[in-house]
């Protein structure tokens, strides 16, 4: 029997391509975090009101996750690369419409251009690192670090955004992607290849569908954690599920659909992708009440509560960059439980030693150590179980997981957490008027304590930290339980799965690549 031909390894090309694709990545990442550190100013000089700057915030992440599938789908039609130089200028120029907003309109409009531009750069960017790299194990390393580079992004976004807000106005912080996007375009054609499949047209029906369901879905998630639960909020779960569901059934009756509903058939698609959804909703809420524990109970100021949320940063960059290694002498499903277990010890520590400022810290950076291989091996699963052709669309799953993971995790952990800390207060027998402004959150008590004698004040501080980190205990209890469930689902599930491998298929026939 001959052996089938091995595809050489990713050489120096697409290593530098790879660099090229991260720094997209990075100041997507980069581009939203610099945005909350420019509200305050942004908001003095265009005179936003609270909603607005609610939606300005909000709008990128609702139209990236609204297109994602979408723009997934294009670029398997009309070429990744392609896709990926329009979504680097459309980025651009939003990014210059932003800086030089007059009003909040036009910013609100200029950030919804931004987040049409930015569902461009994650399907492609991952499309692409499929076709480049074919061997398993590099593309597994590739995907680590993409990955790596958004979490840099978060780490440096900050520093970098906080040091041009002292020396020039708040439009400077958006400018800082044009030159990325100057390079992306400049290079795409010498560094990365095209993969123009001509997969027949582009289904406008299905983009609607799956934009509106999506749109209103996490809108409805969002409202629910901020507002919690209305029949005004049921109904948009209700017409979301609705679309969601008409959106299924025309990819079944398609020759060519947007999402091929078959591939979820294979578990090493469908389980990662339910872990991911899982343990980012996880994340998302312990993000959540870890900041606001650094700003209220620790006392920290936003400065230094950013640089303590360092070590969880740095460990998750370090963790989704090494795993593919450790994945060559280890079967990926062993590797990826283990973490998640890992994940559970840092809940228990939570559970135990909550009210340790240190510990919480340490505590949550050891969570994002033991979640780096999901993140990239399972990311790496579900683009390898999807044929090349559909690398594009595969490659929006994951990132929708993210999506919505984020948006249930606050929407629901943190409605649990918020019913706790709720229910805490009522025991504490308060003064209906200081319980009634004390139980719309921790922030809050802490406002309302502020206008009462030092004994009052004390006792009131005390009653909110108690019930805000009795609320924090559940949650990481909840937490635990979750990563128990997805190192077992996992564990079992892929444990067919053998260490990464240098060999790789041959490419698909089907799929012409073509360099410049």
């Amino acid at each position: 029997m001959t052996a089938n031909p091995i595809p050489a390894s990713a050489g120096r090309k697409e290593w530098i391509g790879l660099a090229i694709l991260a720094a997209g990545m990075l100041f997507v990442a980069f581009d939203f975090f610099v945005l909350l550190l420019a509200l305050p100013h942004l908001a003095a000089d265009l005179g936003t009101t609270a909603s607005e700057q609610l939606w300005i915030v909000d709008i990128y992440g609702f139209m990236v996750g609204g297109l994602l599938l979408t723009m997934g789908s294009v670029g398997d039609r009309i070429g990744r690369r392609r896709l990926l130089v329009l979504g680097a200028a459309g980025f651009g120029a939003a990014s210059i419409l932003a800086a030089l907003s007059t009003s909040p309109e036009m910013l609100l409009i200029a950030r919804a251009l931004l987040g049409v531009a930015g569902a461009t750069l994650g399907p492609t960017t991952l499309g692409l690192i499929s076709v480049m790299f074919r061997n398993e194990a590099q593309r597994a390393q590739a995907i680590g670090i993409w990955a790596a580079a958004f979490t840099v992004g978060a780490i440096v976004g900050p520093f970098i955004g906080g040091l041009m807000l002292t020396s020039f106005w708040w439009g400077s912080v958006f400018l800082l992607a044009v030159p990325v996007s100057v390079v992306i375009i400049a290079t795409a054609r010498a560094l990365l290849p095209e993969s123009d499949i001509g997969g027949g047209r582009i289904d406008v029906v299905s983009a609607a569908l799956s934009l509106m369901a999506i749109l209103v879905i996490v809108f409805g998630v969002k409202q629910a954690a901020t507002e919690g639960w209305h029949p005004v909020i049921a109904l948009a779960f209700l017409v979301g599920f609705v679309l969601g569901g008409l959106f299924i059934r025309r990819q079944k009756r398609l020759a060519e659909p947007m999402l091929d509903l078959s591939l979820f058939a294979d578990r090493a698609l469908s389980l990662p992708l339910v872990a991911l959804l899982c343990y980012t909703a996880v994340g998302a809420a312990g993000l959540y009440y870890l900041t606001t524990y650094l700003q209220t109970v620790a006392g920290l100021s936003p400065p230094l509560a950013s640089l303590a949320l360092l070590p969880c940063l740095l460990a998750g960059a370090i963790s989704v960059t090494t795993a593919p290694t450790l994945a060559r002498h280890v079967p990926q499903a062993r590797l990826i439980a283990v973490g998640l277990l890992v994940v559970v010890v840092s809940q228990v520590a939570i559970v135990i030693v909550v009210d340790q400022p240190v510990v919480l810290i340490v505590a949550f950076a050891v969570q994002a150590l033991g979640g780096g291989p999901l993140l990239a091996l399972g990311v790496n699963l579900v683009l390898g179980a999807a044929p090349p052709e559909k690398a594009g669309a595969a490659a929006a799953l994951p990132q929708l997981a993210n999506e919505f993971g984020a948006a249930l995790g606050t929407a629901t952990l943190g409605s649990v957490g918020a019913a706790v800390y709720v229910a805490s207060l009522q025991r504490a027998g308060l003064a209906p008027d200081v319980a009634a402004r004390a139980q719309a959150g921790i922030a809050s008590a802490y406002a309302a304590a502020e206008g009462m004698p030092g004994p009052a004040k004390s006792e009131l501080i005390q009653y909110a930290n108690t019930a805000f980190l009795d609320g924090v205990r559940l949650m990481a209890v909840i937490a635990a339980g979750i990563a128990a469930v997805l190192a077992i689902m996992i564990g079992c599930g892929l444990r067919h799965l053998a260490p990464l491998t240098a060999q790789v298929a041959p490419p698909d026939p089907a799929e012409p690549i073509t360099d410049p």
